[in-house]
């Protein structure tokens, strides 16, 4: 940001010493009344008249410069704000993502950022100038005539006084209307993303009403602001326009009684605009400032959240485990309410574990243990024998494939969100994971095959669809652990046996955790969890779950209709489950 930085003093450098140029031509035109055409002196004319022109084309010349250096450059450090922000995003925990709406975040890195750039661009080369402005015309007024210089101040603190007033108004307007644009923001994501269950509920016109609503409340905020700028411009801008009052009548008396020359009452009339200017412009300034303000402060907020689940210092890379995963008394809660409490099991490589519950039994947060989206409140998880904490979080996540039942498809080709987790994969590859998935034959079925777009979300394909191209994306890295979290749930019966007789015939070793609620989703199972209020309630295989007739029995009857007075093992379990 070296360069930024030297760049925004370059212009601002080049801002104050064009304003302050601004008084050399009325200096000049003081001679030329005084030395010139009063005395009909004509031998200096050219040169004067020569000079003054020079000084335009330097001054217009510097103005050009020093606004190309400031376009350029705020828009350029707006840039690199927008990406740390962004990188920030991608590195953040999820409690910051619950914590911050689609709408918020977007707010703040298009319109936040966009006032960034305006304040970078226009706000402080015009404090700048007119700083400058105000201040060199003063000076230069002070040496012709004090008495008529101060004057002209005499009205400066009473500007003053009502600017302070406005921005102690008009501060806390800005922020609640931030406040509005963000909830209008995050109403119309919300509903972009959820346009199909708002139709499919006929809901339109509610939504319509909601965001009416939101629109009203930002529309009446604006309302507010806007009224509180009209009580105070005017007054502003009444205090500024007294100013040439002030230079016709008191610089009038003076010219009259010979106190002033009329070349120093010219460069008195020239250059009281330069003084009125600055003043007139103050409350346009500072409403942009608490504007500037109330962007900075959200986008502050998300440069100053700190993710908590980071690489530490000595973090190892992991390389390739074997996949033999283990939870020791694991416990873990948000905001002091229990999610897991006392969770211990072990998983040898190879093995497939079975996780069963209701929802909210806390079957996704044992996940998310393991892939370090939470932390633990206390306990140990482990891959290999090594805590999780203990590894980098990018080669702890790219051993581990996650197939999740809510599927996220960018909008790209079936073929490039297959490969996203791996985009160096040949079409080969991607086709066998497509095969192993049950992907490959709806895909061959579409017009461009692998090379068609499925569009944001998946729009365009079935539940299970996007469920078997998830599982293929899943597969495609190879992964040493293989989470299925309700995966096949909106497939049928006979594409998840044929899924499951893939997974247990993978040309990898890998550890599966599947989580289901459906029975049938845990054939072959080594080990079976049955979780409930964010406790392991039972475990075991099937048979053993069965002939405890707990909680995993009352799901099997349920399931497959089968009485309590039937004989449990009268099937055998591939055939049952």
């Amino acid at each position: 940001m070296g360069k930024k930085r030297l760049n925004l003093f370059v212009g601002l450098v080049l801002s104050a010493f064009s304003s302050a140029m601004i008084v050399i031509n009325p200096m000049l035109s003081q001679h030329l009344i005084d030395d010139v055409i009063l005395p009909q002196n004509t031998e200096p004319l050219l040169r004067i008249l020569g000079i003054m022109l020079i000084v335009q084309v330097l001054r217009l010349s510097l103005r050009y410069l020093m606004i190309v250096i400031l376009e350029l450059n705020s828009t350029d450090v707006m840039t690199n704000i927008r990406q740390r922000m962004y990188d920030i995003i991608q590195n953040q925990d999820y409690k910051f993502l619950d914590q911050f709406r689609t709408g918020n975040l977007m707010t703040r890195m298009t319109s936040d950022l966009e006032m960034t750039r305006h304040s970078l661009a226009w706000i402080s080369y015009q404090m700048v100038d007119s700083i400058s402005l105000f201040g060199s015309a003063f000076i230069f007024l002070l040496f012709i005539n004090w008495k008529l210089a101060l004057c002209l101040a005499v009205t400066t603190p009473v500007i003053l006084f009502i600017s302070n007033r406005f921005i102690r108004h008009f501060r806390p307007r800005t922020m609640l209307l931030r406040k509005k644009l963000t909830e209008l923001s995050a109403k119309v994501m919300e509903n972009i993303g959820g346009n199909r269950v708002v139709k499919a509920f006929a809901r339109e016109e509610y939504e319509k009403e909601q965001f009416e609503r939101h629109n009203a409340d930002y529309r009446d905020t604006s309302y507010g602001n806007a009224l509180i700028s009209a009580k105070y411009q005017p007054l502003l801008d009444l205090l500024s326009q007294l100013l040439p009052v002030i230079t016709l009548a008191v610089g009038g008396v003076f010219l009259i009684d010979g106190s002033m020359t009329p070349g120093q009452y010219m460069a008195f009339s020239s250059l009281t605009w330069a003084l009125s200017n600055p003043l007139r412009m103050l409350g346009m300034l500072l409403a942009d400032l608490q504007r500037f303000h109330a962007a900075a402060v959200m986008i502050i907020e998300v440069f100053e959240s700190k993710s908590r689940i980071v690489d530490k210092p000595d973090a190892i890379k992991l390389i390739r485990p074997s996949g033999r995963i283990e939870f020791k008394q694991v416990y873990f809660s948000i905001d002091g309410n229990p999610i897991l409490e006392d969770i211990s099991f072990k998983a040898e490589p190879g093995q497939t574990i079975g996780v069963l519950g209701s929802t909210g039994a806390g079957k996704t947060s044992l996940i998310n243990m393991l892939l370090r989206f939470y932390e633990p409140t206390s306990g140990v998880v482990s891959l290999d024998g090594v805590s999780v904490d203990k590894y980098t979080l990018s080669s702890l996540r790219r051993r581990v494939g996650l197939a999740m039942q809510d599927v996220f498809l960018f909008s790209d080709s079936v073929e490039g969100n297959i490969s996203y987790g791996r985009p160096e994969l040949d079409h080969d590859s991607i086709r066998m994971r497509a095969v192993q998935a049950d992907a490959d034959s709806f895909v061959n079925k579409m017009e461009d095959g692998y090379n068609t777009l499925v569009g944001e979300r998946g729009v365009g394909l079935s539940g299970g669809q996007k469920q078997r191209i998830s599982l293929a994306r899943a597969l495609a890295v190879k992964p040493a652990v293989l989470i299925l979290d309700d995966t096949t749930s909106a497939v049928d019966s006979e594409t998840e046996r044929y899924i499951q007789e893939q997974l247990r015939n993978l040309d990898f070793p890998c550890t599966k955790i599947v989580i289901a609620q459906r029975i049938s989703s845990f054939r072959g199972a080594d080990l079976i969890l049955v979780m409930d209020k964010g406790r392991i309630v039972e475990r075991g295989t099937h048979e053993e779950l069965l002939a405890n007739k707990g909680f995993y029995h009352y799901i099997w009857t349920l399931q497959y209709g089968v009485s309590d007075t039937h004989g449990m093992l009268d099937m055998s379990p591939q055939e049952d489950i």
